[in-house]
């Protein structure tokens, strides 16, 4: 029995992702840079992935 997987780049660090299946819009992580990336596309077993601006909360201080 094979698993498929798909394989992306990092926008950010271009490290080559491979990532267990997964849909467009969902999210994950680059393990090399901590960036949230989400899944734009899948197209061929390759994943089109674009940042994520992640808002900081503003805690007043």
């Amino acid at each position: 029995m094979s698993t498929a997987t798909l394989n992306g780049v990092c926008p950010e660090c271009e490290t080559d992702l491979t990532v267990p299946p997964v849909n467009r819009g969902e999210t994950l992580s680059c393990p090399e840079c901590m960036l949230t990336l989400r899944v734009e596309e899948v197209r061929d077993g390759r994943l089109t992935l674009q940042m994520v601006e992640v808002q900081l909360r503003d805690w007043g201080q």
